[in-house]
């Protein structure tokens, strides 16, 4: 999939706002919470996030954003991480990012946020690769290439432990997401991990065996679009317009019809590929199309079995700050209005309420 840009799913430099930082800029959105008419979110390329490209584009998010007599602006950021950071310091009201990132950056950093709308979850986009091996258990002793703090370093973690293993049994070398391909093809490196498309054209050479994958670990690398809890408390219509506009171009996208196939194909061509290639991505991506469904997700046990593995692992490699001094440092709220961890620091949210909405066709 040439010319696919694809972002940093990653917290390796959330260290560009420093924890320090993060907590003198925590109070910027919260001033900013208020009744207000107009509000920008932000988004990066990725397959499960070009719907909002997409939406924005084509109208959809200003005929919902007039439904409630507000403005919607959807800005696309080009890194990844840069679109969080910008969030976390109260640029935008919303961002689409992963589960633990949404954990690691602006919750960890005191911003209270809200996951609004469950749209995917990894379902093999992201591999653990081994040269000439198809046994996870080869990659004993092996210097490993991947992007370090982030999601493919997630993953490694639970390969490892899938067969009895640790970190302490491989060496971590950090590599750029888009050098990964590249050191893949050089004699000396054995061992990668990384996520699509560069896991798709490592995968396509001979002796590449991809080992495992995200599809074994189902619904734990979430991407989603998370708000600002105070600005959708203080302003519901905006959580409104934008499940009202997402579940219309999930509506629109998906199926075999012409207007789904034209629908994607702009989205690939957004996305700098064709509609091959997008749609090869989507095949290891679980969307959730229906409401149903993610409200289901959402009221499961699966979001708070994998965020306790999550922060078990934020806080072992010093993600959620200096000031924690365990994995309970962050609270995190579920949709049944339980608490993991700090009840009394509650910073992440996962909250089914207007996908609930949506399924019930109360928007």
């Amino acid at each position: 999939m040439p010319g696919f840009k694809q972002p940093l799913r990653s917290y390796l430099t959330a260290t560009v706002l420093s924890v320090a930082t993060l907590a003198g800029t925590a109070a910027a959105p919260q001033a900013l919470a208020e009744e207000r008419d107009s509000f920008q979110i932000a988004w990066s390329i990725y397959v499960g996030w070009m719907p909002w490209g997409y939406g924005e584009a084509e109208g959809i998010v200003d005929k919902w954003a007039d439904k409630y007599d507000i403005e919607i602006d959807v800005v696309q950021i080009n890194d990844y991480i840069e679109s969080i950071n910008l969030y976390t310091a109260g640029s935008y009201d919303g961002v689409t990012v992963t589960n633990m990132d949404a954990l690691t950056i602006p919750a960890a950093g005191g911003v209270d946020s809200t996951a609004l709308i469950m749209g995917d979850f990894s379902d093999g986009n992201d591999g653990v690769v081994l040269k000439g091996s198809d046994k996870l258990e080869d990659i004993e002793g092996l210097p490993v290439q991947l992007v370090e703090l982030s999601v493919s370093h997630y993953l490694l973690a639970r390969a490892l432990d899938s067969v009895d293993m640790s970190e302490r049994d491989i060496e971590v070398v950090n590599t750029s997401d888009a050098d990964i391909v590249g050191a893949f093809s050089s004699s000396d490196v054995e061992a990668v991990v990384t996520w699509n498309p560069q896991l798709g054209e490592i995968a396509k050479r001979d002796d590449a065996h991809v080992v495992f994958d995200s599809s074994q670990i189902p619904g734990e690398i979430m991407d989603l679009l998370v708000v600002n809890t105070e600005t959708l408390e203080d302003n519901p219509k905006l959580g409104k317009a934008l499940t009202g506009a997402w579940y219309e171009i999930m509506e629109t996208m998906h199926g075999d019809g012409e207007a789904a196939v034209e629908a994607r194909t702009d989205m690939a061509e957004m996305a700098g590929t064709d509609l091959a290639g997008y749609e090869a991505q989507l095949d290891s991506t679980s969307m959730f199309y229906d409401p149903a469904e993610a409200v289901s997700f959402f009221e499961s046990d699966t979001p708070k079995e994998t965020m306790d593995s999550v922060r078990q692992f934020a806080f072992k490699h010093g993600l959620l700050g200096e000031r924690a001094d365990n994995p309970d440092f962050v609270g995190i709220e579920f949709a049944d209005g339980s608490v993991l961890g700090n009840e009394s620091n509650v910073q992440f949210r996962f909250n089914a309420e207007y996908m609930r909405m949506a399924r019930d066709g109360e928007l």
